[in-house]
C-alpha cells in the first residue's frame, strides 16, 4: 500500500460501498414484501395500475429516497428480467426469490466499482508494471468474480442433489412397492431425507406441494429438472411420465433407472480415478519439480559457479 494514502479514505469507501449495498438490498426486499402483501391482498394488474395512478396524484406525500428507490428497482426489473437464462442459474444455485435477479445485477455492478476502485487505492504506484498488474487483477475479479461465485454454488448444489438421487430412487420405491400412493410416497421420502440430502428433500416437497395445490403431476416434474438443471432429474421425469402415461409398473421404472443412476456414479468415480495422475501434473510441475531442481542441481551450480570465478581470477 502507498504510504501517502490515508487509511481513513480506505475505510470511508468501503463503508459508502457497504451502506449502499445495504440500502439497495432493503428496497429490493421491502418492494418484494408489498408485492406478495398485494398478491395476498388478491389485487389483479388492472387495480394495480389503477392505483399507480393514484399514487402519482399523491407522489408529493411519498419521500424521496422512496421515489427513487423503486425507480431503481424497477429498472433493474426491467433490465433483468429478459434474462431468463441468468434467472435460470439463480433458480439452480438455489436463490429462487423473486428479487434475486435484481440483487444479482447490483452485486455485480458493486463488484465492477468497488474491486477496481479498490486496486487503484491499494495498488503500489513506485512500481509501472506491479501497479497495471494489480488493476488488471482488480478488474477481473469485479468483471467476472460474482458469475464465477454463482457457477461455483451452482455446482456444488448440483453435486449435492445428484449423490442423493440413488437412495432417493430407493427409497420410493419401497414406499410404493408397500401399497403407498406416489405422491404420498413422494411426501415420506422428502420427510425421510430431511437430514441426510435437505436440498433433495426440499425439492421433493416443494413438487410435492405444486401437485397437492392443482398442477398436474407431469409439469412439477419438468418443473423438478428446470429447478435444479439435473440431467438425471430430467431422465426422472420422463422415465415417471411414461410410466403413467403407458400404465407399467413404477416401482419398476424406479428400480432400473436407480440402478442406472448407480452405475454412472460409478463410472464418475472411475474416471475421476483415472485422470487423477493427469491433475496431479499441474502441482508437480509448479511446486514439487522447482524444489527437486533446485536440491539436486544447487550444490553442482554453486561448484561450477566457483569454478568459473576461479579460472576468471
Amino acid at each position: 500500500m502507498p504510504a501517502n494514502l490515508p487509511i481513513p479514505l480506505i475505510a470511508l469507501v468501503l463503508v459508502f460501498a457497504v451502506a449502499i449495498g445495504g440500502v439497495l438490498y432493503t428496497v429490493v426486499m421491502e418492494r418484494e414484501r408489498r408485492a406478495v402483501l398485494r398478491r395476498a391482498a388478491g389485487e389483479t394488474p388492472a387495480a394495480r395500475s389503477g392505483s399507480l395512478l393514484r399514487a402519482r396524484s399523491v407522489s408529493s406525500e411519498r419521500g424521496i429516497v422512496d421515489q427513487i428507490g423503486d425507480w431503481l428497482v424497477a429498472r433493474a426489473s426491467m433490465r433483468v428480467g429478459e434474462n431468463t437464462e441468468m434467472a435460470s442459474r439463480l433458480v439452480h444455485a438455489g436463490f429462487d426469490s423473486p428479487a434475486a435477479p435484481s440483487l444479482f445485477a447490483i452485486l455485480r455492478v458493486a463488484s465492477a466499482v468497488l474491486f477496481p476502485l479498490l486496486g487503484l487505492l491499494l495498488a503500489p504506484r513506485d512500481d509501472v508494471t506491479y501497479f497495471f498488474a494489480s488493476m488488471l487483477i482488480a478488474v477481473t475479479i469485479g468483471l467476472f468474480g460474482p458469475q464465477a461465485a454463482l457457477d461455483s454454488l451452482t455446482g456444488r448444489r448440483q453435486d449435492t442433489i445428484r449423490k442423493g438421487v440413488p437412495d432417493a430412487l430407493d427409497l420410493l420405491v419401497v414406499c410404493v412397492e408397500a401399497g403407498v400412493a406416489l405422491d404420498a410416497a413422494i411426501q415420506r421420502v422428502a420427510k425421510e431425507m430431511r437430514m441426510l440430502h435437505p436440498i433433495l428433500a426440499e425439492e421433493l416437497g416443494s413438487m410435492n406441494r405444486r401437485v397437492s395445490a392443482g398442477m398436474p403431476r407431469e409439469q412439477a416434474l419438468q418443473t423438478l429438472y428446470l429447478r435444479t438443471g439435473l440431467d438425471e432429474l430430467r431422465g426422472l421425469a420422463s422415465h415417471m411420465i411414461q410410466s403413467e402415461k403407458w400404465g407399467t409398473s413404477i416401482a419398476n421404472v424406479l428400480r432400473v433407472y436407480g440402478d442406472q443412476l448407480r452405475r454412472k456414479r460409478k463410472l464418475r468415480a472411475e474416471k475421476l480415478a483415472a485422470t487423477a495422475s493427469t491433475r496431479m501434473l499441474i502441482p508437480l510441475a509448479i511446486f514439487i519439480f522447482p524444489t527437486i531442481f533446485v536440491v539436486l542441481l544447487g550444490p553442482a551450480g554453486i561448484q561450477v559457479s566457483d569454478m568459473f570465478t576461479n579460472m576468471g581470477q
